[in-house]
């Protein structure tokens, strides 16, 4: 498929990694299903990928709970005028989290941290959100002024809805639409769960690794059309922003399918409302900087 990115505006990409298994090894890359993910893979890698799609401006995402990976994504940001924005991880449990925000902030490229996020759907305890130490760092994201990306499974969503209930102040950013059953092809419980967080005003959803949730060796966009039409139905497109969750999304599609994809799945929205998953709400969410020409 042809991107098309010469007729498009530049577009956001709210929702990618990068990693250097020279620096750090991703112990969550097992097995022969993710083999095609170890590697090592850069912002060099991405950026043709990125600008011949149409992509002006990206959001980089956190990928192990490791402190000194934020330091890291903050600098290669500052270098970097493809990255408007960083979302990075602390330990949302420590009782100086306050302390360590204002510290990320204050380094190099510190002014690109837009948010902070845990890997939720790695714990075993469906309510961790819940927990007051948990509770008390979420507070310390919104002090600081960040959103919360959450990443979690459908059975999560539950403890997550409770969870933003209980904190008005912060934006939640909910990574990968609540990762949907499409190769199962159901809708429930991850429906309700999904509508339950939309209800929230203070919630936003991202369009973005949906390939790898469908099956990855025979896809096609209409697999994704149900689940789609349930995010934009539930959160407007105005609280929804598209995410590529490069590279992961190579064990599937490349990086202008997975763009092709998203924009076909749009279509019948009209141009604002693309314009509104495609860059401003990404731009108003994260607060990122317009794009440098």
């Amino acid at each position: 498929m042809s991107t098309g990115g010469e007729q498009r505006p530049p577009a956001v990409d709210a929702h990618h990694h990068v990693w250097d298994l020279s620096v750090r090894d991703q112990a969550w890359i097992t097995g022969e299903d993710l083999a095609p993910l170890r590697r090592t893979f850069t912002l060099a890698d991405l950026e043709p990928e990125a600008r011949a799609a149409g992509i002006g401006a990206t959001v980089v995402v956190q990928t192990v709970t490791v402190a000194e990976e934020t330091p890291e994504l903050l600098a290669l940001a500052e270098g970097h005028t493809l990255v408007a924005g960083v979302v990075g991880w602390t330990d949302l449990t420590a009782p100086d989290v306050a302390d360590t925000l204002a510290r990320l902030a204050a380094l190099p490229g510190g002014d690109r941290l837009v948010g902070i996020r845990h890997q939720v759907q790695d714990e075993p305890d469906p309510e961790w959100l819940l927990r007051p130490d948990v509770r008390r760092g979420l507070t310390a994201v919104a002090d600081a002024g960040l959103v919360y990306d959450l990443v979690v499974r459908p059975h999560q969503l539950p403890a997550a809805v409770r969870t933003a209930a209980l904190l008005p102040g912060l934006t939640f950013v909910l990574d990968h639409a609540g990762k949907p059953p499409i190769a199962g092809r159901r809708t429930v419980p991850w429906a309700d769960g999904l509508r339950e967080l939309a209800a929230l005003p203070h919630t936003v959803c991202k369009l973005s690794g949906l390939v790898t949730e469908a099956d990855p060796r025979s896809w096609a966009v209409e697999d994704l059309r149900p689940y789609t039409d349930t995010v934009v139905e539930a959160f407007g497109p105005g609280r929804v922003m598209f995410g590529s969750d490069w590279p992961v999304c190579r064990l599937a599609a490349s990086y202008a399918e997975v763009v092709d994809a998203a924009y076909a799945l749009t279509a019948h929205l009209g141009q604002d409302a693309q314009r509104a998953v495609f860059a401003s709400t990404a731009r108003r969410v994260y607060g990122l900087a317009d794009p440098v020409a």
